[in-house]
């Protein structure tokens, strides 16, 4: 059995996971595989237009670092953050409502994939600027701390994106004001096609958090737990009112930057490399190994996950596109 979102909201707030923690994370961690693979197949299906990312690879460091935080604080994901929508009480229906364009998703029909913001939720999804996000995570972080919301709010950008002006502007503000922000680095490897090699002289993407004057550390992010037990320190030191904290996961991105990109520059070899530390693999040999998942509790998972994503992709097959008529309401200011 899965627990439920309350069940999870009174033992996230302690750094010490329980075996049924472990289990929701794992549950979580298969969700978003499988809600990727959905999403790839509705793309070659003709069903789904625009772009279609994955999180394949990336997905511990999504559900980790969201299931440190809670009811009251605030995310903003990039793209391959699915598993971060989820974990902070996301529906599977709005999902793929809004991977489809339909009229019921959260844009009602006018963006597709995690551009999209829910309040009630305090998820504030993706722009392609994804660096520009910064800036508004820190905004935001003020402004709770204003309200004396006592709420904490986590961002996240890429090894690519984090070379951009707007990362130092927004990071320094947060660290001198040392509001209530993490900001994860999502070092997998490519920015599109462009090796980290060729984006940046420095050893490790956590040591630019020294000249900010705060905490900085990098990761395996395909390890949940310390993923976990890393934002969960986080978001505790920043509750506290001790400001900012950079942290820096290393992944892979296993699939292309999108459905539509081969990843051919990637260097032959280096995906099988990092295959062998797929990050659900890695978890779920573990809780073997502790006597924590069976092979008939992994079945129940299985089958639960199953049942759960074909009854809300059936759903948003069959619900409508926003009118035509309605097409640029909300689109642009009067």
């Amino acid at each position: 059995m899965i627990a439920s979102s309350q069940q999870r909201a009174a033992t996230v707030s302690h750094p010490a996971l329980s075996n049924q923690d472990r289990l929701e994370m794992y549950y979580y961690l298969k969700l978003t595989r499988e809600c990727d693979n959905a999403i790839l197949r509705l793309y070659k299906q003709g069903k789904l237009v625009g772009g279609a990312y994955t999180g394949y690879g990336n997905e511990a460091t999504a559900v980790g670092s969201a299931y440190a935080l809670e009811e009251r604080d605030y995310l903003l994901p990039m793209h391959r953050d699915l598993g971060a929508h989820l974990v902070k009480g996301q529906s599977l229906r709005n999902t793929f409502l809004q991977q489809l364009a339909r009229g019921e998703s959260l844009t009602r029909g006018r963006d597709g994939t995690g551009h999209y913001a829910d309040p009630a939720l305090r998820i504030y999804g993706n722009v392609s600027h994804l660096a520009a996000m910064i800036p508004i995570a820190v905004g935001i972080a003020l402004a709770a701390r204003m309200k004396k919301q006592e709420a904490v709010v986590m961002n996240y950008i890429g090894d690519g994106g984090c070379n951009v002006g707007d990362f130092h502007e927004g990071l320094n503000m947060a660290a001198v004001m040392k509001l209530p922000l993490i900001l994860i680095i999502e070092n997998n490897q490519f920015a599109y096609s462009t090796p980290t090699s060729k984006q940046y002289a420095c050893q490790k993407l956590s040591d630019r958090a020294s000249g900010y004057g705060i905490p900085g550390v990098t990761i395996d992010g395909t390890d949940v737990v310390r993923v976990y037990e890393t934002c969960r320190k986080a978001v505790d030191r920043a509750r506290a009112g001790d400001g900012p904290t950079l942290i820096e996961t290393i992944s892979m991105r296993m699939h292309g930057h999108s459905a539509a990109d081969d990843a051919s520059y990637v260097p032959k070899g280096m995906v099988d490399e990092w295959k062998k530390k797929d990050p659900i693999d890695r978890f779920e040999r573990v809780l073997f190994g502790d006597r924590i998942l069976t092979e008939q509790s992994k079945r129940q998972i299985e089958e639960k996950i199953e049942g759960e994503i074909t009854g809300a992709v059936e759903y948003a097959l069959e619900a409508s596109y926003p009118p035509g008529a309605e097409a640029v309401e909300g689109v642009y200011a009067p």
